[in-house]
Order: C-alpha cells, then sequence, then structure tokens
C-alpha cells in the first residue's frame, strides 16, 4: 500500500514514468510481437476505426445514416414489406461504389435481379460481380471469399429470407427444419465479422418481414434468419412505401420512407423519405428539391418551385424534370444545402400534394406512423 501511495501525485494519478507504465508497454511490446503491429494500440492513434462511407444514392437517406452513406468495415440490414424498394436501394448503393471506382459483387439468392432496370439505377452491368448460389452455405460461404480476399469495396446479399440451408434442399417438403437457417446465420457472422473490418469491406444483407404467431400487444412483425444479424449490423434501415405518386390517372412510382432503427456509428431514429420511380429508381432530383425546400435554399410558393428568381417549374414534377435536365444547377443546389446541412438539422415533412397521393395504411403501419 505504501508503494502504491508512492507512485501517486498530489492529485491522485499516477505519474508517467511509474513502474505499472513500465510494465504495460513491456506488455503491449510483446503482444504486437506474438501478434503483429496494430493488434493492440491506443485509441488516438487508431486511425484506421474512423468511419468511411458509402453513399446510397438519395441524398436524404445519407443525412439520415449522419456519416453520409452507409459505414464501411460493417454490417448493414435493409428491410421491409414486398416491393418496398430494398434491393433499388442496393443497386443504388453499388452504383455509387462503381462510381468511385470500387468493385461490387451482388449475391442474388432471390434469382430475381434485373440487369435492365439495375442499369437504369447507375450500376455498370459489366464489371458487377453476380452470383446465384442454390443453397445458403454456397452463398455465404462465397461472400466470405470475396471479404476475406480484400479486392472487393461491397457485398450485397438479397435476401437472407432466401438463404436456404443445404438439409432443407435435399429434404423433403414438408420437413421440420426449425432454427437452422437462424444457426446458420449465427454461424456465418461469427466468422465474417472479424474479416469484415479488417479488410474494409461493406456487406449489405436485405431481409424480409414475418408476422409472429399470438401476438397480442405490440409489433407483431419480425425478421428473418434469427437475432444474430440484428447484434451483427451496425446499421438497420426500415424500408416502407408510404405513397403513390401519379400523373393524371398513371402512377408512375412510390414514395418511400427509411427508418434507422439501429446506428452504431451515428445517433439512430433518423427518418428520410424520397421517390422512387419505376424504370428509374431513387429520384434524385426529386431528393434534391425536397431537401432544398426544407433548408430554404428552394424558394416554394404555392406550386411554383424558384432558385434565386430563377423559375425551376409549376408543380412538383416539373422542378423536378428542370433539375434532371439542368444537371450544373442541380450540383449548385446540392453544394448549398450540404452547407446547410452539416450546420444544422432539416426537418422533413410528408408531402401529399402534386401528384402525390396518400394510400391507406392498414392497422399496425398506422400506429407505427
Amino acid at each position: 500500500m505504501a508503494r502504491a501511495k508512492g507512485n501517486e501525485s498530489a492529485n491522485g494519478s499516477l505519474e508517467p514514468g511509474d513502474e505499472r507504465g513500465k510494465t504495460l508497454q513491456r506488455t503491449l511490446d510483446d503482444i504486437m510481437k506474438r501478434y503483429g503491429e496494430g493488434a493492440i494500440m491506443r485509441l488516438g492513434e487508431a486511425h484506421g476505426m474512423l468511419v468511411e462511407a458509402v453513399p446510397t444514392g438519395s441524398l436524404s437517406l445519407d443525412i439520415a445514416l449522419g456519416v453520409g452513406g452507409i459505414p464501411r468495415g460493417r454490417v448493414t440490414e435493409i428491410y421491409g414489406p414486398e416491393s418496398s424498394g430494398k434491393t433499388t436501394i442496393c443497386q443504388h448503393i453499388v452504383a455509387e461504389v462503381q462510381k468511385r471506382g470500387g468493385t461490387a459483387a451482388f449475391i442474388d439468392m432471390e434469382h430475381a435481379l434485373d440487369p435492365k432496370y439495375a442499369a437504369r439505377c447507375g450500376v455498370d452491368v459489366d464489371k458487377l460481380l453476380v452470383s446465384q448460389p442454390d443453397t445458403g452455405e454456397q452463398a455465404l460461404e462465397i461472400a466470405e471469399a470475396l471479404v476475406r480476399s480484400g479486392a472487393v469495396d461491397l457485398v450485397v446479399i438479397d435476401s437472407v429470407a432466401a438463404l436456404v440451408p443445404r438439409s432443407e434442399i435435399e429434404g423433403d417438403m414438408g420437413d421440420a427444419t426449425m432454427g437452422m437457417q437462424a444457426r446458420l446465420m449465427s454461424q456465418a457472422l461469427r466468422k465474417l465479422s472479424g474479416a469484415i473490418k479488417q479488410t474494409n469491406t461493406s456487406v449489405v444483407f436485405t431481409n424480409q418481414l414475418r408476422q409472429k404467431i399470438g401476438v397480442m400487444f405490440g409489433n407483431p412483425e419480425t425478421t428473418t434468419g434469427g437475432m444474430a444479424l440484428k447484434f451483427y449490423a451496425s446499421v438497420r434501415m426500415d424500408v416502407r412505401r408510404i405513397q403513390s405518386i401519379k400523373v393524371g390517372q398513371d402512377v408512375v412510382g412510390n414514395r418511400t420512407r427509411v427508418r434507422v432503427v439501429k446506428n452504431k456509428v451515428a445517433p439512430p431514429f433518423q427518418t428520410a423519405e424520397f421517390d422512387i420511380m419505376y424504370n428509374e429508381g431513387i429520384s434524385k432530383s426529386g431528393d434534391l428539391l425536397d431537401l432544398g425546400v426544407a433548408c430554404e435554399v428552394i424558394d416554394k410558393r404555392g406550386s411554383f418551385y424558384s432558385y434565386n428568381e430563377e423559375r425551376l417549374g409549376q408543380g412538383r414534377e416539373s422542378a423536378k424534370d428542370f433539375l434532371r435536365d439542368n444537371p450544373a444547377l442541380a450540383e449548385t443546389i446540392e453544394a448549398q444545402v450540404r452547407e446547410k446541412v452539416l450546420q444544422a438539422p432539416v426537418s422533413m415533412e410528408i408531402m401529399d400534394e402534386d401528384g402525390l397521393e396518400a394510400e391507406p395504411l392498414d392497422e399496425m403501419e398506422a400506429l407505427e406512423a
């Protein structure tokens, strides 16, 4: 006790040159000698732990995620009902990776990837690596090989619900296979998590929703594949189709809301809303228009939109077309929006005018809203 007191300064803190500090340094040197440089370090020296991000193709979603996109070296889960826009978001993320000179792989377990639609979303289909495995084990082994290679920047697995265990495929129809998919995901994520961080690869899982049986109170919805993915995912996004976009009587797209229900790299529970147009994907001009109005960069008076006294159009669809046809002006507005967003949060409101028609929500969606 007397020796311990002798090592303490007047304010009670340990002196820098104490014996414990020397012992710690010898221990650190021994650890790095046995396990390699970088096996242990002080947090301030860990530059590799800074979060890099891959844009999602939607400016409002990048803002909601807090770091400008999905984090690299982490697992991301995108889930939601059918036809809500999960695969479309993944294809836009692939396009953003390719624009920056990266390599992306798409493991299509649902066997439903449309090359023409992917190309419209901005994907270079000639450079995209695509795999359509027969079993869940094969899909996850391919994903592990791609991640461990360190040569791939993004791996998309679409979807967890379609990762069928080999024993289920080889068995008879109707055989009980409870928990097999959950065990498969748990084992795969244990093996993948370390390699994903070491190679700084972004791994995105899409997932479907199921209903819990016998739930009387609370939300009966749950995702497939057990609990492992919920724990290992640094970001989880809930994608919902909330409105139909009409031009006259024709439905030309959907208004989509994404809620970040889990986020380990920024504050969670942020929401983003944007348009997904048929045969086009995420409407970047519509996204920019909404954010510009919210940031007061674009002036909206009645149904007229203008920027610095320059009229963009009457009606939302007309203004979107103008921004799409004038990319230089769109880039200028985007730069101002990004500058304002960094200074203060932007409040996004649900729009229900200029061709946006609300659809009736079911009971659970109404409760969530």
